[in-house]
């Protein structure tokens, strides 16, 4: 019979010791001391201690340290939020825009207050679409070119001030503001034939919503759903018993340069014959867009050469098929 081996005893070696040195065990070992010792007397962990809520501290308080944006926001349209029950910003008119500013009124310091003008735009939008968001002038402005741009409403109103100076009203004053971003814009209007808006008959806002619309380039639009060009030209609109359709389907800049352009009439192209050859010819194509023009009508001839001489309704006629009266 073979005894059986013995069993080899087992030695535990101890784990070698802390880099950190007596006395420094690292924070996660004291944390795990703590929620161990916890667990097995049953007792839960103390939660962290929250920070109490901002105080509001009413408009008066704002006043006594910023008489100078007082005086004119007591003059503005936006003092009204100071007797807003319904929104619940009765005497908070300051905090309704700045947030609570208990915090503030303690330390003074710029960092306890919220300030739109140093806020990132979307985040400042949001204050000001609070109250404007369902207005018909701002119907758009979370889909206009402004809001995806990143333009907030405080770089071009001044919150503070009064009816004057709230936002431009005066043309040149409203141009000389767009001209500060749409600056290829404001070049087109330097060419000789343009709208007189360097002269300050006519602004930017006559034809575009600043706050956004559905269209492109946020056009206004008049009479409904038409386009804003028919607000001043009228006699262009129609509608006609023989219509010119680019000018009913493509609009006016199928053939014009809104802003301005260097040829006669505002027109894409220096010649009107090249504009009209654009649709009425037969070069490169089997079916055109509005039939070539007859054989006669020889284009070495300078009588053939200004189209309008003839077909002088080319936005549309009441009794012509061929828009010549």
């Amino acid at each position: 019979m073979v005894p059986s081996p013995r069993p080899r005893s087992v030695t535990h070696t101890p784990p070698p010791p802390s880099k950190r040195g007596p006395g420094r065990a690292g924070p996660w070992s004291a944390f795990a001391a703590v929620a161990a010792s916890c667990l097995l007397l049953g007792v839960p962990p103390r939660a962290a201690p929250q920070k109490p809520p901002a105080e509001f501290v009413g408009s008066e308080t704002c006043q006594g340290c910023h008489e100078d944006l007082f005086g004119p926001f007591s003059k503005s349209a936006h003092q009204r939020i100071e007797t807003d029950q319904r929104r619940g910003w009765e005497g908070r008119a300051c905090e309704s825009c700045h947030g609570p500013g208990g915090k503030h009124a303690e330390s003074s310091a710029a960092a306890d207050i919220l300030n739109p003008a140093k806020m990132a735009p979307a985040a400042a939008d949001q204050g000001c679409l609070m109250c404007h968001l369902n207005q018909s002038t701002r119907v758009g402005r979370l889909q206009g070119g402004h809001a995806r741009s990143q333009v907030a409403c405080v770089a071009c109103h001044s919150v503070h001030q009064g009816p004057a100076r709230l936002g431009p009203t005066r043309a040149a004053a409203l141009n000389r503001a767009c001209a500060k971003c749409h600056t290829s814009e404001w070049a087109e209007f330097q060419r000789p034939h343009r709208h007189k808006l360097p002269e300050g008959a006519m602004s930017c806002v006559d034809c575009h919503n600043p706050h956004g619309t559905f269209l492109p380039g946020s056009l206004r639009t008049v009479a409904a759903n038409e386009p804003g060009c028919f607000k001043c030209h009228a006699d262009k609109r129609g509608p006609f018993a023989f219509e010119h359709p680019p000018a009913r389907l493509q609009g006016c800049r199928t053939c014009h340069e809104p802003h301005g352009s260097a040829n006669p009439r505002m027109l894409i192209r220096h010649e009107q014959r090249f504009l009209c050859l654009e649709c009425h010819s037969n070069v490169g194509l089997t079916g055109n867009a509005g039939g070539p023009p007859p054989a006669f009508h020889d284009l070495r001839s300078s009588r053939y050469r200004n189209c309008t001489i003839c077909h002088t309704k080319i936005h549309g006629s009441y009794v012509d098929r061929a828009l010549r009266r």
